[in-house]
């Protein structure tokens, strides 16, 4: 009786402490499961924001690689910008992209792009912790091109070697405009006019600007010389021409030789064939003509030789793609003389329409243009001054076959 009186007297108690002991762990497990469930959910925001930065961080590459083979900063960034703009969710925050995109040009030629933005977690603000902030970065690099930078290259030291009037609208994302004077002024600006190029070079400091947007402008710069000088080859003139005097008709097709003074009368469908044409005299094409010339040179004996196109043409030519003149649509003589001594105006005149490609080496010519082109003229141009007019000139660079953009980039990190 005294040992079961005993175990009565234990049990009870062990049975009460077992289930005080089940309270206990119940309330643990109950204090705990919140803060499980933040630990859980908290695990998959992080799993998601890993994610996020995974996706910008592959768009952001894609955007550098891109932006590498732009000239300019502003085209840069353009292109960063463009790219993240793609990923981001529909109904999203507007993005700050000033503050948000970095686009910094490294001294080795590369580019590096930064992006910042916040995700948005779903379980993390339970506890105080409404974003999470995920930064990117890349850097990449292109070969440089084999242009020395520029387009359009004026060699006369002289005032006003370059005029810019009203209405001139001359826009280049891959090359520029390299002016050797150093005379005051170097250059004079139209107010209504806009140069939107990768660079406006000037080898002088004196310039008159009198409105308009000129882009990239550069006084005292270590403008590009001559980069054709002696390297054409000139070749002899026939003893005889080919053709002078007047052609009638609708349409004409013009074989390589040497034409002198001759003029295409109404408005014609020229076609020169592929070739050398030596142009001796003047050369009229009356307004409203079609004319095409691909796989052509066209070379000028003398400073009086030339193609007169009135107002109103459609000119579409372009240079051979091999043998001795590769590259060149047209140039004149210049051996056996001074370079600038000597000079006569050449004007531009495609109004409908002119589409050029190739090197235009006209060193003793005061340019005017005053043409409207459908699409980018790629081009290497040489002139000793230089007037734009009311034109719409889109530009790309050409360097004897290379058009000068930049190669396929690659990431450097």
């Amino acid at each position: 009786m005294r040992i079961r009186s005993t175990l009565q007297n234990i049990f009870p108690k062990r049975h009460n402490l077992i289930v005080d002991s089940s309270g206990n762990f119940g309330m643990l497990a109950a204090l705990m499961a919140p803060i499980l469930f933040v630990v859980a959910g908290g695990a998959v925001d992080v799993v998601n924001a890993m994610t996020e930065k995974q996706h910008l961080q592959e768009t952001l590459d894609a955007g550098v690689l891109a932006a590498a083979t732009k000239a300019t900063p502003q085209a840069q960034r353009s292109e960063v910008e463009n790219f993240l703009s793609r990923v981001m969710p529909e109904g999203s925050q507007p993005v700050d992209w000033q503050n948000a995109v970095t686009v910094t040009s490294n001294s080795d030629g590369s580019i590096t792009g930064g992006f910042r933005t916040d995700f948005k977690p779903s379980f993390l603000p339970l506890i105080g912790m409404e974003t999470m902030p995920i930064s990117v970065s890349a850097t990449a690099v292109a070969p440089k091109a084999k242009s020395s930078g520029a387009c359009i290259y004026v060699l006369g030291n002289s005032n006003q070697a370059v005029l810019i009037n009203s209405g001139a609208r001359v826009k280049s994302d891959s090359c520029g405009i390299d002016v050797q004077s150093v005379s005051n002024p170097a250059f004079i600006m139209n107010s209504g006019s806009t140069i939107d190029t990768t660079r406006f070079c000037v080898k002088g400091t004196q310039y008159i600007k009198n409105g308009g947007t000129l882009s990239n402008l550069q006084v005292g710069c270590n403008a590009a010389p001559d980069p054709y000088a002696g390297k054409i080859t000139e070749p002899k003139s026939p003893a005889s021409c080919t053709d002078s005097g007047t052609k009638d008709g609708k349409t004409q097709s013009i074989k390589p030789g040497m034409h002198c003074d001759l003029t295409f009368n109404g408005s014609p469908t020229v076609t020169f064939e592929p070739g050398l044409h030596i142009v001796k005299g003047r050369m009229i094409i009356n307004s409203n003509s079609t004319v095409v010339a691909n796989g052509v040179t066209f070379y000028f004996p003398d400073v009086d030789s030339e193609i007169r196109a009135n107002g109103g043409l459609t000119f579409k030519a372009s240079p051979p793609t091999s043998g001795i003149y590769k590259g060149v649509l047209m140039f004149e003589k210049t051996s056996n003389m001074t370079v600038g001594s000597n000079t006569r105006q050449y004007i531009f005149n495609g109004s409908n329409g002119e589409t050029l490609e190739g090197i235009i080496y006209l060193p003793n010519r005061d340019v005017t243009y005053n043409s409207t082109t459908n699409q980018a003229n790629k081009i290497s141009m040489v002139v000793n001054t230089m007037i734009v007019n009311s034109a719409n000139w889109t530009l790309k660079s050409y360097d004897g076959g290379d058009t000068g953009a930049k190669s396929a980039a690659r990431l450097v990190k």
